[in-house]
């Protein structure tokens, strides 16, 4: 059975509601990284950078949320998370999944850091830029490819969800407003949260 290794109010809601998405069987195995739990011997062999998520399937260990993210949506291809290979949207798939951890988070972490890089050196350019681009490529809707949903809009919905509604440091705008409703109104993102929120 898949693993998820998680703790509540983390980026660890990426790859819950990306389970909950799947629909497969997962056991969810809490780690308190607030009294040391990141340190257990094992948890630091499937994720030596102590951080969660992480996540088991046998054999496979991995970590990284867009990459579990990726991984389950290959794993559990009947939930249709992702296109299929020799699909052309998929080059536009992994653009988006990678996108999060790539200009999102380096994004926020300049926000909260106050921190300025020229952007031609920054590999997410600035903060600004990040965000014209994403609501540019949400305007056309209702998914990040189109019609269809997929891992890539866990990356993307969690992100907005964090950065939109629960930390405030992006703009609300009637795009960003609109697609965060419709992700709230999937049954599986209710579920993720429901679980985030109960904390184990």
């Amino acid at each position: 059975m898949m693993k998820l290794y998680w703790a509540p109010n983390t980026r660890s809601l990426r790859a819950l509601w990306m389970l909950e998405e799947a629909g497969a069987p997962y056991e969810r195995i809490h780690i308190d990284i607030r009294n040391g739990g990141q340190d257990d011997p094992h948890f630091r062999s499937i994720n030596p950078m102590g951080k969660v998520p992480a996540f088991e399937d046998g054999a496979a260990k991995l970590a990284e949320s867009a990459a579990i993210c990726a991984y389950i949506a290959e794993r559990c291809p009947q939930a249709h998370l992702a296109p299929a290979v020799g699909d052309p949207l998929r080059g536009r798939y992994f653009h988006w999944l990678f996108f999060a951890p790539g200009c999102i988070e380096p994004a926020f972490a300049q926000k909260f850091a106050k921190f300025e890089l020229p952007p031609v050196s920054a590999s997410w350019g600035d903060f600004e830029r990040v965000f014209s681009v994403l609501e540019g490529a949400l305007v056309r809707g209702p998914w990040i490819l189109g019609e269809s949903f997929s891992a890539a809009d866990v990356m993307i919905g969690a992100d907005l969800l964090f950065g939109v509604e629960r930390f405030g440091i992006v703009a609300r705008t009637p795009v960003f407003d609109a697609y965060l409703k419709r992700c709230h109104a999937r049954p599986a993102l209710q579920r993720a949260l429901a679980i985030d929120a109960g904390g184990a």
